[in-house]
Protein backbone atom coordinates (compact mmCIF):
# COMPACT_ATOMS: atom_id res chain seq x y z
CA UNK A 1 0.00 0.00 0.00
CA UNK A 2 1.43 3.20 -1.10
CA UNK A 3 1.88 5.93 1.19
CA UNK A 4 1.99 10.03 -0.12
CA UNK A 5 4.22 11.66 2.48
CA UNK A 6 4.86 15.04 0.56
CA UNK A 7 2.16 16.95 2.23
CA UNK A 8 -0.19 16.66 -0.97
CA UNK A 9 -3.78 16.55 -0.30
CA UNK A 10 -5.07 12.41 -0.14
CA UNK A 11 -7.14 10.85 -2.91
CA UNK A 12 -8.85 9.26 -0.17
CA UNK A 13 -12.95 8.67 0.17
CA UNK A 14 -12.67 11.73 2.58
CA UNK A 15 -10.83 14.12 0.03
CA UNK A 16 -12.53 17.16 0.03
CA UNK A 17 -13.90 16.74 3.62
CA UNK A 18 -12.63 19.75 6.39
CA UNK A 19 -12.12 18.38 10.30
CA UNK A 20 -10.61 20.36 13.02
CA UNK A 21 -9.86 18.26 16.03
CA UNK A 22 -10.01 20.21 18.44
CA UNK A 23 -9.75 17.18 21.12
CA UNK A 24 -6.97 16.25 23.09
CA UNK A 25 -5.21 13.42 24.46
CA UNK A 26 -6.74 9.77 22.45
CA UNK A 27 -10.23 9.08 21.76
CA UNK A 28 -10.73 12.36 19.61
CA UNK A 29 -7.57 12.56 18.55
CA UNK A 30 -7.62 9.11 17.20
CA UNK A 31 -10.91 9.90 14.81
CA UNK A 32 -8.92 12.60 13.64
CA UNK A 33 -6.23 10.36 12.69
CA UNK A 34 -8.28 7.77 11.10
CA UNK A 35 -10.55 10.63 9.10
CA UNK A 36 -6.67 12.24 7.93
CA UNK A 37 -5.79 8.78 7.16
CA UNK A 38 -8.48 8.56 4.46
CA UNK A 39 -8.05 12.02 2.79
CA UNK A 40 -9.91 14.55 5.41
CA UNK A 41 -7.76 17.66 5.59
CA UNK A 42 -7.66 17.57 9.61
CA UNK A 43 -7.13 21.03 11.37
CA UNK A 44 -5.43 20.33 14.77
CA UNK A 45 -6.30 23.13 16.81
CA UNK A 46 -4.23 22.99 20.00
CA UNK A 47 -3.72 25.26 23.06
CA UNK A 48 -0.62 27.74 21.59
CA UNK A 49 1.11 27.54 24.93
CA UNK A 50 0.33 23.69 25.86
CA UNK A 51 -0.50 21.74 22.63
CA UNK A 52 -2.48 18.63 22.71
CA UNK A 53 -1.25 16.70 26.05
CA UNK A 54 -0.48 13.57 23.60
CA UNK A 55 2.64 15.82 22.92
CA UNK A 56 4.35 14.66 26.34
CA UNK A 57 2.59 11.29 26.38
CA UNK A 58 5.11 8.26 26.29
CA UNK A 59 8.39 7.96 25.37
CA UNK A 60 10.56 10.28 23.31
CA UNK A 61 13.39 10.70 21.36
CA UNK A 62 15.42 13.48 21.59
CA UNK A 63 12.49 15.28 22.70
CA UNK A 64 10.11 14.36 19.70
CA UNK A 65 7.19 12.56 21.53
CA UNK A 66 7.00 9.27 19.53
CA UNK A 67 3.62 8.60 20.23
CA UNK A 68 2.49 12.30 18.99
CA UNK A 69 4.35 11.09 15.73
CA UNK A 70 1.34 8.54 15.15
CA UNK A 71 -2.14 10.48 16.98
CA UNK A 72 -0.76 13.51 15.07
CA UNK A 73 -0.38 12.28 11.43
CA UNK A 74 -2.26 14.12 8.31
CA UNK A 75 -2.83 17.09 10.76
CA UNK A 76 -1.87 20.47 10.23
CA UNK A 77 -1.31 22.26 13.52
CA UNK A 78 -3.00 25.50 14.66
CA UNK A 79 -2.03 27.07 18.38
CA UNK A 80 -5.66 28.99 19.23
CA UNK A 81 -6.76 29.53 22.45
CA UNK A 82 -10.06 29.51 22.63
CA UNK A 83 -10.48 31.23 25.87
CA UNK A 84 -10.30 34.37 24.67
CA UNK A 85 -13.10 36.38 22.54
CA UNK A 86 -10.32 37.13 19.53
CA UNK A 87 -9.13 33.35 19.85
CA UNK A 88 -12.77 32.03 20.06
CA UNK A 89 -13.87 34.17 16.92
CA UNK A 90 -11.23 32.96 14.85
CA UNK A 91 -12.29 29.33 15.86
CA UNK A 92 -15.67 30.28 13.94
CA UNK A 93 -14.17 31.46 10.74
CA UNK A 94 -12.18 27.91 10.78
CA UNK A 95 -15.85 26.08 11.27
CA UNK A 96 -17.15 28.42 8.27
CA UNK A 97 -15.31 25.72 6.09
CA UNK A 98 -15.64 23.07 8.00
CA UNK A 99 -17.51 19.85 7.81
CA UNK A 100 -16.43 18.32 11.28
CA UNK A 101 -15.75 19.67 14.52
CA UNK A 102 -14.21 16.59 16.89
CA UNK A 103 -14.16 18.14 20.63
CA UNK A 104 -13.81 16.20 23.74
CA UNK A 105 -14.29 19.47 26.45
CA UNK A 106 -15.85 18.91 30.05
CA UNK A 107 -19.35 19.82 29.01
CA UNK A 108 -20.41 22.90 29.17
CA UNK A 109 -16.79 24.34 28.53
CA UNK A 110 -17.59 25.37 24.61
CA UNK A 111 -20.55 27.13 25.39
CA UNK A 112 -18.75 29.01 28.06
CA UNK A 113 -16.41 29.80 25.21
CA UNK A 114 -19.66 31.01 23.17
CA UNK A 115 -19.04 28.40 20.78
CA UNK A 116 -21.98 26.11 21.78
CA UNK A 117 -24.04 24.20 19.17
CA UNK A 118 -26.40 27.13 18.58
CA UNK A 119 -23.57 29.46 17.55
CA UNK A 120 -21.22 26.79 15.69
CA UNK A 121 -24.38 25.58 13.47
CA UNK A 122 -25.47 29.46 12.98
CA UNK A 123 -22.27 30.10 11.51
CA UNK A 124 -22.63 26.80 9.61
CA UNK A 125 -25.47 24.69 9.32
CA UNK A 126 -24.22 21.69 7.26
CA UNK A 127 -21.00 21.32 10.20
CA UNK A 128 -21.33 17.70 12.25
CA UNK A 129 -20.11 18.75 15.71
CA UNK A 130 -18.81 15.08 17.22
CA UNK A 131 -18.66 15.48 21.49
CA UNK A 132 -16.63 12.48 22.79
CA UNK A 133 -16.63 12.56 26.75
CA UNK A 134 -16.23 10.03 29.23
CA UNK A 135 -19.92 10.21 30.55
CA UNK A 136 -21.98 12.06 27.70
CA UNK A 137 -23.25 15.37 27.15
CA UNK A 138 -25.95 15.12 30.40
CA UNK A 139 -26.75 12.64 33.14
CA UNK A 140 -25.70 12.98 36.72
CA UNK A 141 -22.28 12.22 36.20
CA UNK A 142 -21.75 14.51 32.86
CA UNK A 143 -19.52 16.73 35.03
CA UNK A 144 -17.51 14.62 36.29
CA UNK A 145 -13.35 14.90 35.30
CA UNK A 146 -13.29 11.15 32.95
CA UNK A 147 -10.78 9.24 31.41
CA UNK A 148 -10.50 5.73 29.35
CA UNK A 149 -8.96 3.99 32.60
CA UNK A 150 -11.96 4.74 34.51
CA UNK A 151 -14.32 3.34 31.79
CA UNK A 152 -12.82 0.51 31.93
CA UNK A 153 -13.19 0.18 35.33
CA UNK A 154 -16.95 0.89 34.95
CA UNK A 155 -17.71 -0.98 32.01
CA UNK A 156 -17.17 -3.80 33.96
CA UNK A 157 -14.30 -4.71 31.60
CA UNK A 158 -11.68 -4.43 34.63
CA UNK A 159 -13.98 -6.73 36.84
CA UNK A 160 -13.58 -9.80 34.36
CA UNK A 161 -10.15 -9.49 33.70
CA UNK A 162 -6.94 -11.14 35.57
CA UNK A 163 -6.95 -14.61 37.55
CA UNK A 164 -9.82 -15.90 39.68
CA UNK A 165 -8.18 -15.19 42.56
CA UNK A 166 -6.13 -11.64 41.63
CA UNK A 167 -7.68 -7.87 41.44
CA UNK A 168 -9.39 -6.48 38.96
CA UNK A 169 -6.58 -5.68 35.41
CA UNK A 170 -6.76 -2.77 33.46
CA UNK A 171 -5.14 -2.62 30.52
CA UNK A 172 -1.91 -1.22 30.03
CA UNK A 173 -2.94 1.05 26.98
CA UNK A 174 -5.87 2.89 25.68
CA UNK A 175 -8.05 0.70 25.19
CA UNK A 176 -11.75 2.63 26.37
CA UNK A 177 -10.26 5.55 24.62
CA UNK A 178 -9.15 3.70 21.18
CA UNK A 179 -12.40 1.84 21.06
CA UNK A 180 -14.46 5.03 21.61
CA UNK A 181 -12.09 6.72 18.52
CA UNK A 182 -12.92 4.45 16.22
CA UNK A 183 -16.57 4.73 17.17
CA UNK A 184 -16.36 8.11 16.75
CA UNK A 185 -15.05 7.62 13.25
CA UNK A 186 -18.38 5.62 12.37
CA UNK A 187 -20.64 7.76 13.85
CA UNK A 188 -18.86 10.88 11.53
CA UNK A 189 -19.45 8.92 8.65
CA UNK A 190 -22.84 7.98 9.63
CA UNK A 191 -23.35 11.41 9.77
CA UNK A 192 -21.63 12.54 6.37
CA UNK A 193 -23.99 10.34 4.69
CA UNK A 194 -27.27 11.43 6.29
CA UNK A 195 -25.96 14.82 5.67
CA UNK A 196 -24.58 14.37 2.02
CA UNK A 197 -26.42 11.59 0.88
CA UNK A 198 -29.62 12.17 2.08
CA UNK A 199 -30.11 15.87 2.03
CA UNK A 200 -30.30 16.09 5.48
CA UNK A 201 -28.27 18.53 8.02
CA UNK A 202 -25.84 19.00 10.28
CA UNK A 203 -25.95 17.42 13.57
CA UNK A 204 -24.48 16.78 17.04
CA UNK A 205 -22.71 13.52 18.29
CA UNK A 206 -22.92 12.73 21.78
CA UNK A 207 -20.82 9.51 22.51
CA UNK A 208 -19.89 8.89 25.80
CA UNK A 209 -16.52 6.76 26.14
CA UNK A 210 -18.13 4.16 28.49
CA UNK A 211 -20.63 3.24 26.27
CA UNK A 212 -18.64 1.44 22.75
CA UNK A 213 -16.59 -0.63 25.63
CA UNK A 214 -19.61 -1.58 27.22
CA UNK A 215 -20.98 -2.51 23.84
CA UNK A 216 -17.75 -4.77 23.05
CA UNK A 217 -17.70 -6.40 26.31
CA UNK A 218 -20.97 -9.03 24.86
CA UNK A 219 -24.07 -10.21 26.51
CA UNK A 220 -23.38 -9.81 30.08
CA UNK A 221 -26.79 -7.24 30.21
CA UNK A 222 -29.00 -9.19 28.79
CA UNK A 223 -27.40 -12.66 30.73
CA UNK A 224 -27.73 -10.59 34.26
CA UNK A 225 -31.34 -9.46 33.46
CA UNK A 226 -32.50 -12.97 32.15
CA UNK A 227 -30.41 -14.90 34.29
CA UNK A 228 -28.66 -13.05 37.18
CA UNK A 229 -25.52 -14.42 36.32
CA UNK A 230 -22.73 -11.86 37.20
CA UNK A 231 -19.33 -12.94 35.06
CA UNK A 232 -16.24 -13.20 37.27
CA UNK A 233 -12.78 -13.46 36.42
CA UNK A 234 -11.38 -16.54 34.58
CA UNK A 235 -8.13 -15.82 33.82
CA UNK A 236 -7.21 -16.85 30.04
CA UNK A 237 -10.37 -19.30 30.17
CA UNK A 238 -13.87 -18.57 28.43
CA UNK A 239 -16.87 -19.53 29.86
CA UNK A 240 -18.22 -20.06 26.44
CA UNK A 241 -15.63 -22.50 24.66
CA UNK A 242 -12.47 -24.83 25.70
CA UNK A 243 -9.71 -25.88 25.89
CA UNK A 244 -8.99 -21.82 25.18
CA UNK A 245 -5.78 -20.43 27.09
CA UNK A 246 -2.25 -19.49 26.96
CA UNK A 247 0.49 -22.39 27.36
CA UNK A 248 3.84 -22.32 28.04
CA UNK A 249 6.00 -24.17 25.13
CA UNK A 250 9.28 -25.93 26.91
CA UNK A 251 11.86 -23.71 24.86
CA UNK A 252 10.04 -20.60 27.31
CA UNK A 253 7.30 -19.34 25.05
CA UNK A 254 3.84 -19.10 24.86
CA UNK A 255 1.07 -19.91 22.25
CA UNK A 256 -2.65 -19.17 22.93
CA UNK A 257 -4.93 -21.28 21.18
CA UNK A 258 -9.26 -21.06 20.65
CA UNK A 259 -11.72 -23.35 19.96
CA UNK A 260 -15.18 -21.52 19.68
CA UNK A 261 -15.92 -24.18 16.52
CA UNK A 262 -16.11 -27.70 18.09
CA UNK A 263 -14.78 -29.10 14.85
CA UNK A 264 -11.68 -27.41 15.68
CA UNK A 265 -11.65 -28.56 19.30
CA UNK A 266 -11.83 -31.91 17.94
CA UNK A 267 -8.51 -31.45 15.59
CA UNK A 268 -6.62 -30.08 19.23
CA UNK A 269 -7.54 -33.36 21.09
CA UNK A 270 -6.88 -35.89 18.30
CA UNK A 271 -3.39 -33.67 18.15
CA UNK A 272 -2.49 -34.04 21.63
CA UNK A 273 -3.47 -38.00 21.50
CA UNK A 274 -7.24 -37.72 24.03
CA UNK A 275 -9.43 -38.37 21.08
CA UNK A 276 -11.42 -40.14 23.54
CA UNK A 277 -12.48 -37.08 25.03
CA UNK A 278 -14.33 -36.43 21.52
CA UNK A 279 -16.66 -38.81 22.68
CA UNK A 280 -18.17 -37.65 25.57
CA UNK A 281 -21.74 -36.59 25.69
CA UNK A 282 -20.35 -33.21 27.07
CA UNK A 283 -17.53 -32.54 24.21
CA UNK A 284 -20.55 -30.99 22.05
CA UNK A 285 -20.67 -27.66 22.85
CA UNK A 286 -18.24 -24.76 23.57
CA UNK A 287 -20.34 -24.26 26.86
CA UNK A 288 -19.83 -27.62 28.40
CA UNK A 289 -16.33 -27.90 27.36
CA UNK A 290 -15.79 -25.19 29.38
CA UNK A 291 -16.85 -26.97 32.25
CA UNK A 292 -13.98 -29.32 31.74
CA UNK A 293 -11.49 -26.80 30.98
CA UNK A 294 -8.98 -28.57 33.97
CA UNK A 295 -9.01 -31.67 31.89
CA UNK A 296 -8.89 -30.28 28.38
CA UNK A 297 -5.80 -27.69 29.67
CA UNK A 298 -4.61 -30.56 31.14
CA UNK A 299 -4.35 -32.74 27.87
CA UNK A 300 -3.00 -29.55 25.76
CA UNK A 301 -0.60 -27.91 28.50
CA UNK A 302 1.24 -31.43 28.86
CA UNK A 303 1.29 -31.83 25.35
CA UNK A 304 2.60 -28.26 24.50
CA UNK A 305 5.00 -28.17 27.29
CA UNK A 306 7.18 -31.20 25.52
CA UNK A 307 8.10 -29.37 22.80
CA UNK A 308 8.96 -25.92 21.27
CA UNK A 309 7.26 -23.04 19.77
CA UNK A 310 8.30 -23.89 16.21
CA UNK A 311 7.17 -27.34 16.16
CA UNK A 312 4.11 -26.90 18.65
CA UNK A 313 3.35 -24.27 15.43
CA UNK A 314 3.97 -26.54 12.94
CA UNK A 315 1.87 -28.96 13.91
CA UNK A 316 -1.06 -27.31 14.54
CA UNK A 317 -1.12 -25.97 11.30
CA UNK A 318 -0.71 -29.32 9.89
CA UNK A 319 -3.56 -30.22 12.15
CA UNK A 320 -5.70 -27.56 10.59
CA UNK A 321 -6.10 -26.28 14.44
CA UNK A 322 -6.26 -22.84 15.26
CA UNK A 323 -3.11 -21.24 17.41
CA UNK A 324 -0.81 -18.60 17.64
CA UNK A 325 2.10 -17.05 18.78
CA UNK A 326 2.05 -14.42 21.74
CA UNK A 327 3.81 -11.93 20.29
CA UNK A 328 5.55 -8.96 21.62
CA UNK A 329 6.01 -5.78 19.56
CA UNK A 330 9.44 -6.90 17.73
CA UNK A 331 7.81 -10.58 17.64
CA UNK A 332 4.76 -8.57 15.63
CA UNK A 333 6.91 -6.39 13.35
CA UNK A 334 9.01 -9.06 12.36
CA UNK A 335 6.50 -11.29 11.42
CA UNK A 336 6.27 -12.05 7.79
CA UNK A 337 2.28 -12.06 7.75
CA UNK A 338 2.11 -8.06 8.99
CA UNK A 339 5.13 -7.36 6.13
CA UNK A 340 3.43 -9.14 3.57
CA UNK A 341 -0.03 -6.90 4.07
CA UNK A 342 2.33 -3.46 5.24
CA UNK A 343 0.40 -3.22 8.85
CA UNK A 344 3.85 -1.51 9.77
CA UNK A 345 4.44 1.18 7.28
CA UNK A 346 7.76 3.27 7.23
CA UNK A 347 6.91 7.30 6.92
CA UNK A 348 9.54 10.27 6.44
CA UNK A 349 9.64 12.41 9.03
CA UNK A 350 11.09 15.84 9.32
CA UNK A 351 13.12 15.36 12.57
CA UNK A 352 13.70 11.62 13.07
CA UNK A 353 14.39 10.43 9.72
CA UNK A 354 12.27 7.26 8.71
CA UNK A 355 9.80 6.03 11.47
CA UNK A 356 7.82 3.05 11.36
CA UNK A 357 4.04 3.12 12.49
CA UNK A 358 1.13 1.29 11.91
CA UNK A 359 -0.64 1.66 8.56
CA UNK A 360 -4.27 3.00 7.73
CA UNK A 361 -6.54 1.08 9.43
CA UNK A 362 -8.16 -0.87 6.48
CA UNK A 363 -7.96 -1.16 2.64
CA UNK A 364 -10.24 0.36 0.24
CA UNK A 365 -9.70 -1.08 -3.39
CA UNK A 366 -10.63 2.18 -4.95
CA UNK A 367 -10.06 4.98 -2.27
CA UNK A 368 -7.21 3.64 -0.43
CA UNK A 369 -5.90 5.62 2.60
CA UNK A 370 -2.41 7.39 3.22
CA UNK A 371 -0.04 8.72 5.65
CA UNK A 372 1.03 11.75 4.13
CA UNK A 373 3.16 13.26 7.25
CA UNK A 374 3.76 12.37 10.77
CA UNK A 375 2.45 14.90 13.43
CA UNK A 376 3.87 18.34 13.30
CA UNK A 377 5.33 20.90 15.56
CA UNK A 378 3.06 22.95 17.52
CA UNK A 379 1.60 26.05 15.57
CA UNK A 380 3.50 24.70 12.26
CA UNK A 381 0.88 25.33 10.00
CA UNK A 382 -1.23 28.78 12.03
CA UNK A 383 0.23 30.79 9.40
CA UNK A 384 -0.73 29.49 6.42
CA UNK A 385 -4.05 28.74 7.83
CA UNK A 386 -4.86 31.99 8.89
CA UNK A 387 -3.24 34.49 6.71
CA UNK A 388 -3.56 32.35 3.16
CA UNK A 389 -7.07 30.48 3.84
CA UNK A 390 -8.68 32.69 6.27
CA UNK A 391 -7.04 36.11 4.67
CA UNK A 392 -5.94 37.81 8.15
CA UNK A 393 -3.66 40.67 7.99
CA UNK A 394 0.09 38.69 8.77
CA UNK A 395 0.31 41.85 11.05
CA UNK A 396 -2.56 41.02 13.18
CA UNK A 397 -1.35 37.22 13.62
CA UNK A 398 1.87 38.51 14.74
CA UNK A 399 -0.18 40.40 17.31
CA UNK A 400 -2.51 37.62 18.36
CA UNK A 401 0.72 35.61 18.76
CA UNK A 402 2.27 38.50 21.26
CA UNK A 403 -0.88 38.26 23.28
CA UNK A 404 -0.86 34.37 23.31
CA UNK A 405 -4.06 33.88 21.54
CA UNK A 406 -2.21 31.73 18.76
CA UNK A 407 1.29 29.95 18.36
Amino acid sequence: MAEATDGTPAGGPLAGIRVIDVATVLAGPLAGQILGDFGADVIKVEHPRHGDAMRHHGQAKGGESLWWKMIGRNKRSVGLYLGDPDGAELFKQLVRSADVVIENFRPGTLERYGLGWPELSAVNPRLILARVTGFGQDGPYAQRPAFGTLMESMSGFAHITGQPDGPPTLPPFGLADSIAGITTVAAVSMALYHRDARGGAGQVIDLSILEPIVSVLGPQPIIYDQLGVVQQRTGNRSGNNAPRNTYRTRDGKWVAISTSATSIAERVLRLVGRPEVIDEPWFTTGRERAEHADLLDGYVGEWIGQRDRDEVMAEFERADAAIAPVYDVADLMADPQVQAREMITTVPDEVLGPVRMQNVLFRMSETPGAIRFTGRPLGADTDAVLVDELGLDPARVAELRERGVVA
